[in-house]
């Protein structure tokens, strides 16, 4: 079967693998469309926090597909049934996941980095991480539930976002650009935040979908936040940078008494001024991963129309040439590349 293998620092190609046999408790999934996620972008460069990823290894963790096969001991799935898979697997056996934390496991792992990934043509699944469709969701969208519901449980499980909030999202990566089409969907009044670069693709291809942005290295924030919020500073700011002063302009455009969630991954130390954030009695939290009802919420959304994904996702490029999908998004010419295997 073909798989896109990284093979290197900025090196995938498209090499054959085995097809799996699946266990009693797993069934075969065929892949239909795979996501290319910012992680996924971070192990192709070999960034800082990524290196010990094996090489060798064949990418991917947002897909979706159709089973083919079912093991002996499963009962939940049949051939034909659409599906996704949750790609972080937890061990259930720490404190996190008996204390219902299993985002946060001490013992993960993740397809396509710890394990071979979903950039090919068959995966096999243990049954439990498996997630059934709905036929009215098509596959090709269903591929981005993964980070959907990353988007989903920063908005609704980890903020206290109502509707009316005036809400800031830092960044239109793939995450911050989910986030704001679920912040939208609550009812939030949503400006998302993007640099120079982004206004190429990712700025227009939100305002398309009504929601507003600033390129901030064109138009100050800290005036449009006085005009979008009428000088009293946002109520919950996302930062999704993934870069560290990511945080430090959050505090800075939320307004006191509010909130700041972290979803991006900072690559480095924050110089953040404490002081303002105690007298300003602002929140500063998280949000990690997702669980299994964040899932079952993006697919919800995604099934219900609250959200429309189909903009976000780009399907302009080919398995057999990945190096190109993952060269532009690094560039922001795109925001959700997904490679079609059926």
């Amino acid at each position: 079967m073909k798989a896109i293998v990284q093979t290197g620092e900025r090196s995938v190609e498209v090499q054959q693998r085995e097809r799996p046999t699946v266990g009693p408790n797993q069934v075969l999934i065929e892949v239909h469309s795979a996501g290319v996620c910012g992680s996924d972008a971070h192990a192709y460069t070999c960034e800082e926090g990524y290196e010990w990823i094996p090489i060798p290894r064949i990418m991917g963790h947002e897909y979706a597909g159709t089973v083919v096969e079912v093991g002996a001991d499963v009962t939940e799935f049949s051939e034909g049934d659409h599906v996704l898979e949750e790609p972080v697997r937890s061990c259930g056996t720490c404190f996190q996941c008996k204390n219902e934390q299993s985002n946060v496991c001490q013992n993960f792992s993740i397809r396509g980095m710890h394990r071979d990934g979903a950039y090919t043509e068959y995966v096999a699944v243990d049954e439990p991480s498996v997630h059934r469709l709905p036929d009215t969701v098509p596959l090709e969208e269903a591929a981005i539930a993964e980070p959907t519901s990353v988007a989903a449980r920063a908005v609704f499980a980890q903020s206290s976002v109502s509707p009316g909030d005036n809400v800031l999202v830092e960044g239109p990566g793939p995450i911050g650009v989910l986030s704001a089409v679920v912040a939208d969907s609550a009812g939030a009044n949503v400006l998302v935040s993007g640099l120079g670069k982004d206004s190429e693709y990712r700025l227009p291809m939100l305002e398309g979908m009504d929601i507003e942005t600033v390129d901030i290295e064109a138009d100050p924030l800290d005036d449009r936040t006085e005009s979008f919020t009428d000088g009293v500073g946002f109520d919950v700011v996302f930062d999704t940078t993934g870069h560290r002063t990511g945080v430090e302009v959050a505090v800075e455009q939320v307004r006191k008494g509010g909130e700041v969630v972290v979803v991006g991954l900072p690559g480095g130390s924050s110089d953040l001024f404490m002081t303002p954030v105690v007298r300003g009695e602002i929140t500063v939290g998280t949000s990690y991963g997702s669980k299994w009802k964040d899932f079952e919420r993006a697919i919800r959304l995604m099934e219900s129309g609250a959200i429309d994904v189909d903009p976000i996702v780009d399907y302009s490029y080919n398995v057999d040439d990945p190096t190109a999908a993952f060269e532009s998004f690094l560039r922001s010419e795109t925001c959700k590349p997904l490679f079609t295997f059926a």
